[in-house]
């Protein structure tokens, strides 16, 4: 059986409006489809059988009856958060919805349940597999909605990102994220570890479904309805912070060049030094955040394993001092990038450090992400890439708000796999 076979999610909305297809049974197809590929994926905590979904109580917002998935540390009302824990599992069902599950309820979309999560966001990976090759990881930590969205379950799933934690998995599984500007829907109700770092994500087919799902967010004109303007780019090759791998190299390269020959502007002037220590400043300021916000968690430490031992030493030797000469860094690299993106609309590299590595055990590495989460610079990846041995590859772009890297991101996709309206429903 083919697993991978993502839903798009512009196709299900113009469907829905032209009556090709009810609420009622986009429900009982995402059903069914969990159904066949959730014992392979193992992509959810929980989803719900009707009650959720068939309550009749969605706004007529412009994805109404689109059911989406939901990292299991969101709060979604009358369902437990349980944190990717076992010492949650006795967690009562939430009373009130996170911010941004009522951001999404607002627009039409409905929760169909909660999807796993690496124990609180951090280390220990849960059971997911990677919808494409279940043999490896589908990254961390919003594994579930990357997968469930990769195997076809929902059009639609939210996660959060502090490090790599959307970008990441989206790249593994081959899908498309958008991870949000820090801030930029409230964080009421969902786990914390870095107040200044934390930010949303979203998962759907492609970049065009992002497009479209961050318009009916409240984020503006639906930059994938119409064909946008070649942008103007500079190229990032991730060797530092990385390396990536060859395989990596070679599908940015090539489709830097794929792009140009398009029409796109694309400059290999960023250069990596300009990015490589902000992973140092990032890990200062995710380390002095999370000795408050996870204090509870690093009281126990010995009992969540050695890397949440390690986080517990680094978070007691970083000073307030410290903390705040990492700021002074960031801001002085986001002045840096501001000026280096003077004229261009976005910067295009490496997803991930490469493709999704083999085992359950491990989730990768987060490097290609961490210099744009502590600039607070919003990112899409275009899927489509793949190596020689079939594995996705995401292609990321990074841009100063939401809005120009969906534009950007939507021209590349269109020039390196065509992509418009994506894959139609799974049977």
């Amino acid at each position: 059986m083919t697993l991978y076979a993502p839903w798009s999610l512009r196709g299900l909305v113009a469907d829905l409006a032209s009556s090709v297809v009810t609420e009622d049974s986009v429900r009982e197809r995402s059903r069914r489809r969990i159904a066949r590929t959730e014992p392979e994926i193992a992509a959810w905590v929980a989803h719900a059988e009707g009650a959720d979904a068939s309550d009749g109580t969605a706004p007529d917002g412009p994805l109404r009856g689109v059911p989406f998935g939901v990292k299991d540390i969101i709060d979604v009302a009358g369902h437990p958060t349980r944190l990717g824990s076992a010492l949650h599992d006795a967690a009562p069902p939430s009373p009130t919805d996170a911010a941004v599950v009522s951001a999404w309820r607002a627009a039409g979309a409905v929760p169909s349940g909660k999807t796993v999560t690496a124990e609180f966001a951090f280390f220990t990976p849960g059971p997911t597999r990677n919808p494409v090759r279940p043999t490896h990881t589908p990254g961390s930590s919003s594994s579930g909605s990357a997968a469930a969205v990769g195997a076809g379950q929902v059009p639609l799933a939210i996660g959060t990102q502090t490090g790599g934690s959307t970008t990441r998995p989206a790249s593994y599984c081959g899908v498309a994220p958008l991870t949000m500007a820090p801030g930029r829907i409230p964080s009421r109700g969902v786990y914390a570890m870095s107040p200044t770092l934390d930010s949303h994500g979203v998962f759907a087919a492609s970049v065009s479904d992002l497009a479209l799902a961050w318009s009916a967010l409240g984020g503006g004109e639906d930059v994938g309805a119409t064909p946008p303007d070649a942008p103007r780019l500079l190229l990032w090759t991730g060797q530092s912070p990385g390396p990536v791998s060859p395989a990596m190299a070679d599908a940015v390269a090539h489709a830097a060049e794929s792009l140009r020959r398009a029409g796109a502007v694309v400059d290999a002037a960023l250069p990596d030094a300009l990015v490589a220590d902000l992973v140092d400043a990032h890990g200062v300021v995710l380390h002095y955040e999370m000795g408050t916000a996870c204090a509870r968690e690093l009281a126990i430490a010995d009992r969540l394993g050695p890397q949440w031992i390690r986080v517990r030493e680094r978070s007691r030797a970083t000073s307030s001092a410290d903390h705040e000469h990492a700021l002074d860094r960031i801001a002085a690299a986001r002045e840096a990038l501001a000026s280096a993106l003077s004229g261009y609309d976005a910067v295009i590299g490496p997803a991930a450090t490469g493709a999704a590595p083999p085992g359950l055990t491990m989730t990768g590495d987060p490097a290609m992400s961490l210099p744009w989460q502590a600039v607070g610079m919003p990112a899409v990846a275009v899927p489509g890439l793949r190596d020689r041995s079939g594995l996705p590859l995401g292609l990321q772009v990074v841009a100063v708000d939401e809005g120009a890297a969906l534009r950007a991101g939507v021209w590349a996709e269109r020039h390196l796999t065509g992509t418009a309206r994506g894959p139609g429903m799974p049977q």
